[in-house]
């Protein structure tokens, strides 16, 4: 499993609550810009329309060497592929307890392309500002720890 794309603000920005797995349908041009890594999350989600889960916002570059593709948008919403039953999940999840659908990465399993999504809620700032802050003191913590090893 290699990851191609980590959406590193979906930790920051939500509070991660249930992970899920879903295979991404794209076209062969699609694939092949992914797996050379030309895919960014900033600013996508997912959504529930007509029984159907979909990412939004998710940025997959065009495949250069497939030639020209005038009509291509790299923008186009993109379908994922779940279970019937983490569906229904999803869908009751994030209309009755106001939680969303956050992508945190995409990744290869064998010749597939997957995502990892996860159902979230959304950080006052309050708490973004205390994440920085236990990072902050891990960082100097993992220093100090080294200083003192390294000092004997």
């Amino acid at each position: 499993m290699a990851n191609l794309s980590v959406n590193r603000k979906a930790t920051f920005n939500y509070e991660l609550l249930d992970r899920f797995e879903g295979g991404l349908a794209l076209t062969g041009g699609e694939v092949k810009a992914s797996k050379k890594g030309s895919v960014d999350m900033k600013g996508s989600y997912l959504s529930v329309e007509r029984e159907e889960l979909w990412i939004k916002n998710m940025h997959i570059a065009k495949y250069a060497p497939a030639g020209p593709q005038p009509d291509y948008d790299p923008l186009r919403p993109r379908k994922v592929l779940v279970h019937k039953k983490e569906l229904v999940q999803l869908q009751k999840k994030s209309q009755s307890d106001g939680l969303t659908i956050v992508p945190i990465r995409v990744y290869t399993k064998g010749d597939l392309v997957k995502i990892e999504f996860a159902l979230a809620r959304g950080k006052k700032n309050y708490e973004k500002r205390d994440s920085i802050k236990k990072r902050d003191v891990q960082r100097h913590m993992k220093e100090e720890m080294k200083r003192t090893r390294h000092g004997d």
